[in-house]
Order: C-alpha cells, then sequence, then structure tokens
C-alpha cells in the first residue's frame, strides 16, 4: 500500500502576494486559480511533482467562527504561529539567496541545526513558517 501526501493546505490573506512568493519567489507551478464570493484559492506546487500541491486557501472562512475568533486566527498567522510547512531542496545556499533576492522574510539563515539537519526558515506573505531543509 502507497500512501502520499496529495495537498497542504496553507492560509493567504493576500492571493497577489501569495503568487508573488509561491510562483515567482518560489518557482512553483499555479495549477488552480479558483474565485467564489470575492475569495481565491490557489493551488501551487513544484514543477514535475503533480501529486503533491498546497492550497492557499482565505483564512478563517468558516462559517461558524466568530468575529473574536477570526481575529485570532488572523493575529496567529501573521506572527508565524499558526500553521508551518518543510519544503527541502538540493540547493539549500542557492534557494536562499534567491528568495532573499525577491525580498522574502528571512526567519534564519542557512545553518547545521544539531539534530542534523541543515536548514533556513522564511515567513511567506501571509506570516506562514516555511523551514527548508538541505535534501540528500
Amino acid at each position: 500500500m502507497n500512501i502520499s501526501i496529495h495537498y497542504a493546505f496553507l492560509p493567504h490573506t493576500d492571493a497577489e502576494a501569495a503568487l508573488g512568493f509561491y510562483r515567482d519567489a518560489l518557482g512553483f507551478e499555479v495549477r488552480n486559480d479558483v474565485g467564489y464570493d470575492g475569495l481565491r484559492w490557489l493551488t501551487v506546487g513544484p514543477e514535475g511533482q503533480p501529486g503533491t500541491s498546497i492550497v492557499l486557501h482565505p483564512p478563517a472562512t468558516d462559517p461558524g467562527i466568530t468575529d473574536a475568533e477570526r481575529q485570532t486566527i488572523l493575529e496567529l498567522i501573521a506572527k508565524g504561529s499558526y500553521t508551518a510547512l518543510t519544503l527541502a531542496s538540493d540547493d539549500l545556499d542557492g534557494l536562499f539567496e534567491r528568495l532573499v533576492a525577491q525580498g522574502a522574510d528571512v526567519v534564519q539563515e542557512p545553518m547545521d541545526q544539531p539534530y542534523g539537519v541543515r536548514d533556513c526558515a522564511f515567513r511567506d506573505p501571509a506570516g506562514n513558517l516555511l523551514r527548508i531543509n538541505q535534501a540528500g
């Protein structure tokens, strides 16, 4: 039995800024761009990996969420405390430099972690924490 991760969900607070980061800075393909009722859902993923996608969705749109809960969620997203995702690259330092050149929000420069991983970290335009590991 094979199990794979097909979709991961991350909130976005600005669809165009999210596209600028995920499509333009990271180089992901835009697989879907769906608008409904003034909101946008974007599906992006790495080129050549059609089975793995990130769905960037408007946050806190569930009908049962109160205004106070919505505000709390937006504050947690902005702090980078709401959700996180770890990516991997075969050229961590090159990707780091590319993201810095694109103006990405650096949280941690590439470094060797005491637990055996070399990684760096960024926040996307919404504030979501993205860690990037050196692959292989």
